[in-house]
């Protein structure tokens, strides 16, 4: 019987942006021309974002996406320590996982921009000009603790019962496990999750800029030109924030693949 022939990851990549750019210029060129009279389009080409980021350069947008990505690393740090330590504790105490999950679950469920609403009057925004936003960092951090501890939860429970009663009659207890077997076994599914939640920390930061908690950051710049209808501009940042958090998601997966080696078959050495 013949092997069966995977394509690799980078083909998969470089045929999926040729679609995706493909479908953005015909959609451009059909059914978003401009109308007469005018130049204005909501769906630039993508040659023409491209074009405007050249001739702009990538220092005016580091400026305001620095700001962001600073909100972002925050709120991704500590939404994760919490989601990482509620899990952990339910395994000391069992009874409180059911308590936890529910919480988990109403944070996913919570309408970010009414929650952005109250922060901004409880938490305030950005101390000085230029500052990050403290409702920006906990929306980021809102945003990535479901995926973290469910992803964390499923993780522990994958420990091998085998491996969990060893350290039960060496006379270890339920921190011991945890230390010795149970974060070994999580490892995968922790990264995964950590993985999952660099775009949307990313996200719920932008998110929180567009309650005026700053004066410098992607999301005033998107409010500013939108107003002025600057649609090329407005695409070039929508490329640049999903070059930010491609390239997140990628620095993630590269740390779990080195700190995993035994998941995608490859030998620690």
């Amino acid at each position: 019987m013949a092997a069966t022939r995977t394509v690799p990851g980078w083909v998969a990549g470089v045929v999926g942006t040729v679609v995706l750019v493909g479908g953005w210029w015909l959609l451009s060129v059909t059914a978003f021309t401009p109308d007469a009279g005018t130049t204005f389009t909501p769906v630039p080409s993508p040659f023409a974002v491209l074009g405007t980021l050249v001739d702009d350069g990538l220092g005016a947008y580091w400026s305001f996406f620095s700001v962001t990505i600073t909100e972002a690393a925050w709120g991704f740090l500590w939404g994760n320590l919490l989601a990482l330590a509620l899990a952990s504790t339910v395994l000391v105490a069992p009874r409180i996982e059911t308590v936890v999950t529910q919480v988990a679950v109403v944070s996913y469920c919570l309408p970010l921009v009414a929650v952005g609403g109250i922060s901004i009057v409880v938490l305030g925004g950005a101390e000085q000009p230029g500052d990050p936003s403290t409702t920006a960092i906990f929306l980021a951090a809102l945003s990535v603790f479901f995926t973290t501890v469910v992803g964390a939860l499923l993780g522990f429970k994958a420990a091998d019962a085998a491996s969990l009663d060893v350290v039960a009659v060496y006379g270890g207890g339920r921190v011991a496990q945890l230390r010795k077997v149970r974060l070994v076994a999580a490892l995968p599914a922790i990264l995964n999750a950590l993985q999952i939640a660099v775009p949307t920390a990313f996200l719920g930061a932008v998110l929180g800029e567009y309650m005026g908690a700053t004066d410098r950051s992607v999301g005033i710049m998107l409010i500013r030109l939108q107003g002025n209808l600057d649609s090329e501009r407005v695409w070039a940042v929508f490329l640049l924030c999903a070059l930010v958090a491609m390239a997140g998601y990628a620095a993630l997966g590269l740390v779990s693949r080195l700190v995993t080696p035994w998941v995608s078959g490859r030998s620690a050495g």
